[in-house]
């Protein structure tokens, strides 16, 4: 299958321009399997204000932005991960999300468990848990930017039988997620796809170099700083779901529980 990332800046506050900069890029991802978008991607990222978030903000099964995507995975039979900035329908709390569209349209959804910095002032933090979306031809997680420094997520991910966890992100931490990315696959014997955006919005700039890993750790793709990138590459699911790293070492089934207990305290 092929999966992919398109790295651009999305506009703050401008939908409308946002979406002719993914029109003219949709050429370069329509053969992809699976791509992923950046996070917040309908709205931008670092708001002047309350109001502008809330103005930005989309319900995520019948916003612009949402059917936008379902109109492009519908034509290129695809699907497709973004970053939203959901509002909730039933109690208008916003809500720093992805969606996963295909074909048929809204597969799922998942909400940011850690929040960075300022995103505190405008969002509330996930409450959905860790969804792991089964289609077919392999099974998908999300999470979303700092959600990466974490590593809880990402095993629980890989216990779901997540074969590959989309990232849709807006990093401004220079070079450490993309660092860190490729660990967390390895770990875990996962793809993982982080789709970063670029450019800066007042006084944040933001860091590129999206990423493609497979389940060894290798990049399989990089995108530069500060370019727009879109960029597809074949993969074989099926090495994620070989979780041996010796002929006797399974890096899930090894793992001692019990002596873990720290982790919940």
């Amino acid at each position: 299958m092929k999966i992919g990332y398109v790295q651009i800046a999305p506009v703050l506050g401008d939908l409308e321009a946002t979406i002719g900069k993914l029109d003219s890029l949709r050429n370069e991802f329509k053969a992809a399997d699976i791509i992923v978008l950046p996070e917040l991607c309908n709205s931008g990222y670092n708001f002047e204000s309350m109001e502008q978030a809330r103005v930005t903000a989309e319900d995520a099964q019948t916003g612009p932005f949402v059917r936008y995507l379902c109109s492009l995975a519908q034509e290129h039979r695809q699907c497709i991960v973004a970053g939203v900035n959901e509002r909730d329908a039933n109690d208008c709390q916003l809500y720093n999300s992805a969606v996963l569209v295909g074909p048929d349209g809204l597969i799922g959804k998942y909400r940011k468990l850690h929040l960075f910095m300022n995103e505190k002032d405008y969002f509330r933090p996930g409450d959905l848990g860790l969804p792991v979306f089964d289609l077919g031809v392999c099974k998908l997680g999300m999470l979303i930017c700092f959600d990466w420094i974490f590593p809880e997520p990402w095993r629980i991910l890989a216990l779901k039988g997540a074969d590959i966890v989309c990232h849709p992100s807006n990093l401004v931490l220079p070079g450490l997620a993309q660092r860190g990315v490729p660990v967390h696959a390895l770990m875990n014997r996962i793809f993982v796809v982080t789709a970063n955006r670029i450019g800066t919005e007042r006084d944040m700039t933001f860091t590129g170099l999206s990423i493609i890993a497979d389940p060894k750790g290798n990049v399989l793709a990089q995108a530069p700083e500060g370019d727009p990138q879109v960029r597809v590459v074949e993969v074989d699911i099926h090495l994620a779901r070989n979780k041996m790293v010796t002929p006797r070492n399974h890096v899930l089934e090894d793992r001692r529980p019990d002596q873990y207990h720290e982790l919940i305290i």
